[in-house]
Order: structure tokens, then C-alpha cells, then sequence
């Protein structure tokens, strides 16, 4: 049962910009901190950015001042607005509720992600 489903990614030049968005379905999203997540080729998930039912957000230092969560609860959908990309941003993107993943750890459900490549 697919209970995430990211789009946006896609080919961009350095210096460009990108929107993601996700959407959730309510056992994910809920009333939990949601997030973006990336996986770089040959390296391990890391958290980008978090945001909270009250809209409060956190952010990974490599992207900071550069990228903006945010989310609408009406829709159970979560956004990712990338700006002044790099190609070290290049990787596969997924959400996810930071709240689950931290309980279920392992165990817990991704959703295909989907692709950033950014080009110099």
C-alpha cells in the first residue's frame, strides 16, 4: 500500500531551482513532524529539513538559507522548495514523518523518492 508519493525532481543546472512535493497518506502525515530526507549515491539517508504541525521548521547546515519546507495539512502534503541547487544537493529525495522513523527506526516506510541531479 503506497502511503508516500514524491514528485519534482528532475535535471537542473547549478544555480537553479527545483519544488518537491509530497503526498502522504493520513497514517504518515497525522498531526507528526514531517520531513525530506536525500540519499546521495554511495552514501547514507540524511534528514534535509523538518517541519512541524505548527510550522515550525529545522534544516540540515548544507542547506540552509537555500531550501524551504513547509506543508499543508488540509492536503497531507509536504513541500520542498530548492533554490541555488548544487551538485552536491544530486541525490534521491523522500519524505517521510521524522516522528515515525524515529519509532520504527529500521522498520520504518519509503516511499520510490524521487531523483535531483544537478548539473555544473
Amino acid at each position: 500500500q503506497v502511503q508516500v508519493v514524491e514528485s519534482g525532481g528532475g535535471l537542473v543546472q547549478a544555480g537553479g531551482s527545483l519544488r518537491l512535493s509530497c503526498l502522504a497518506a493520513t497514517s504518515i502525515f497525522g498531526l507528526n513532524t514531517m520531513a525530506w530526507y536525500r540519499q546521495a549515491p554511495g552514501k547514507q539517508r540524511e534528514l534535509v529539513a523538518s517541519v512541524t504541525p505548527a510550522d515550525s521548521t529545522n534544516y540540515a547546515d548544507s542547506v540552509k538559507g537555500r531550501f524551504t519546507i513547509s506543508r499543508d495539512n488540509a492536503k497531507n502534503t509536504v513541500f520542498l522548495q530548492m533554490n541555488s541547487l548544487k551538485p552536491d544537493d544530486t541525490a534521491v529525495y523522500y519524505c517521510n514523518s521524522k516522528t515515525l522513523v524515529a519509532i520504527q527506526g529500521t522498520n520504518a516506510y519509503w516511499g520510490q523518492g524521487t531523483r535531483v541531479t544537478v548539473f555544473s
